[in-house]
């Protein structure tokens, strides 16, 4: 016998144990986020623009399938975004959590770390990665060719903007900022789901009713929940996670996804 074939059954013992767990479980405690994410696998491509970019990607038991961008928070490419993408994947999605931070992230969950790895991004290099990764998930060979974005505040910000700039068939925002005009939004080919909270004062109901003005006067089709919760609701590490909310608006996503990537 092989001597790492042994270890190689205990990791999938040890795989088939996380993937039991409720996300939010596994969300809320550092280590077993941790231990989820260590079983995604690392992709770098070549962007169209020249960049190299790298990812973590979570795949399904059963091939072909719809694919995911999942879009990280402010805090950059951490262990609760990757182990998003791995419920995903139980859930039958090809789903890879990119990097728009170029391998930086706050591990202290410091706000003020959060603003300046915000302010590094140039919207032409996040373009053009988000576009690749689009591209590159569409051909990717276990693909069924449908491609939908994820994004968690800043993140949610960067999914609709992939949307506009890139055809996709689905995009999920959550908390995100979606001030945009209706001239803007005209390039946007499949359906947006929003979740937002009444609470949250960095993304106003004022700046949603505007986005959905813009919508309506571009023709696009949306759907926009609102919870009565503040904003980073459904971050369970987040001093204002609001479990129930959290629930119905991931059962919403996976249904809006369902829906809009694998009929």
């Amino acid at each position: 016998m092989n001597e790492w074939t042994p270890m190689k059954t205990k990791r999938r013992n040890v795989v088939k144990g996380l993937a039991a767990l409720p996300l939010a479980q596994v969300l809320a405690d550092k280590s077993l986020a941790e231990a989820v994410a260590d079983t995604l696998e690392t992709v770098t491509i070549t962007t169209a623009g020249g960049q190299e970019v790298s990812g973590s990607i979570a795949m399904p038991d059963v091939t072909p399938a719809p694919t995911l961008i999942l879009i990280h928070e402010w805090w950059g490419l951490r262990d609760e975004i990757k182990a998003v993408a791995a419920e995903y994947a139980k859930q039958g999605f090809i789903a890879v959590a990119i990097d728009l931070y170029k391998g930086q992230n706050v591990v202290d969950d410091d706000p003020v770390k959060a603003v300046k790895l915000t302010q590094t991004v140039k919207d032409d290099e996040a373009i053009d990665t988000l576009s690749s990764w689009n591209d590159w998930l569409r051909k990717h060979p276990d693909s069924t060719g449908k491609v939908g974005t994820v994004g968690w505040c800043f993140g949610g910000k960067w999914s609709l903007n992939a949307s506009m700039a890139a055809p996709v068939d689905a995009t999920v925002i959550y908390y995100g900022n979606v001030t945009r005009t209706a001239e803007q939004l005209s390039t946007l080919e499949g359906p947006v789901l929003g979740h937002f909270g009444t609470l949250d004062k960095f993304i106003p109901k004022k700046m949603v009713d505007g986005f959905t003005a813009a919508m309506d006067e571009a023709g696009k089709t949306y759907t926009i929940h609102w919870y009565e919760a503040d904003h980073a609701f459904s971050n369970p590490t987040s001093a204002v996670y609001d479990q129930e909310d959290a629930k119905l608006s991931w059962e919403r996503s996976l249904a809006f996804l369902n829906e809009q990537l694998k009929s």
